[in-house]
């Protein structure tokens, strides 16, 4: 589910239409003010009622949505789904040597199953504004290990996500070794910052949010040391996997580490 958000509609459905064919795509425009993407291709669009304005609210609705959504599809055969935002792209580690379908299709997923989130952001000493008409990961080259996007994204059965898609409640998580969540709402800050500033974001009180959260992913990677990212991803999975929030044992957390990484060179050809 999006709003206002066409720029990464399109990026989403030319990469999971490729990965799983726009036919299998389902997206659902949050307001009926909203307009399909442009290059929405054979995607299944359908556009909904305001889920909400405040966003602890509206996060609820929208997530009981999709997970009922998630259910229907469950019932007309699918074996896994995957929910996730716009931003928001699942890839498979290349040295799998398996394309992303192939390789969910092998996994044995009892509930559901997470990949290692990994924040992008521009580092803003060393990278320019994004050029829009190239692909985003030849442009960026660095990233937060953030356990905030290792969500439980991809359910084999019908669950009740949380808000944001970060757990499954009732359920424990499992993190994969090969897949990551690579999230990409921090990869401009001047686009951040018009984001910022418009009437959505005040409206649904996120400014807080964004200073704290997305700009901060900025200003850390920007000022931060980094690491090889090949170097700390399998310890930052098993720090994930055995450390939880007091809050919710079923959340992943990294305790108090911020690893800023360098991306692997072999995620520069993926096209995002």
């Amino acid at each position: 589910m999006a709003r206002n958000d066409e720029f990464f509609l399109n990026r989403w459905v030319a990469y999971y239409g490729k990965q799983f064919g726009e036919e299998n795509l389902y997206i659902y425009l949050d307001g009926l003010d909203q307009q399909p993407p442009a290059e929405a291709g054979r995607a299944n669009v359908k556009i909904v009622e305001k889920q909400g304005v405040k966003v602890v609210d509206a996060e609820k609705r929208r997530l009981d949505f999709l997970s009922d959504r998630a259910a229907e599809l469950f019932a007309y055969g699918y074996e896994f789904v995957i929910g996730c935002d716009a931003d928001e792209f699942l890839i498979v580690d290349s040295d799998a040597k398996k394309s992303l379908a192939e390789y969910l299709s092998h996994l044995k997923i009892r509930t559901s199953v997470s990949p290692l989130g990994v924040d992008v952001g521009q580092h803003l000493s060393k990278e320019l504004p994004l050029d829009r008409s190239k692909p985003i990961l030849s442009q960026r080259s660095y990233a937060l290990i953030n356990p905030r996007f290792t969500k439980a994204s991809i359910i084999a059965k019908p669950v009740r996500w949380g808000r944001g898609f970060h757990r499954v409640n009732g359920h424990n998580f499992y993190i994969d070794k090969n897949l990551y969540l690579i999230h990409l709402g921090n990869i401009d800050y001047d686009a951040l910052m018009n984001k910022f500033n418009s009437p959505d974001i005040i409206a649904r009180g996120e400014q807080a949010h964004y200073k704290r959260a997305r700009f901060g992913v900025i200003n850390a990677i920007s000022h931060g040391k980094e690491v090889d990212g090949d170097k700390v991803f399998r310890r930052a999975r098993k720090i994930q996997t055995f450390f939880r929030p007091i809050y919710a044992w079923n959340k992943p957390s990294m305790l108090w580490l911020r690893w800023i990484v360098t991306l692997p060179e072999r995620f520069k050809n993926i096209e995002i």
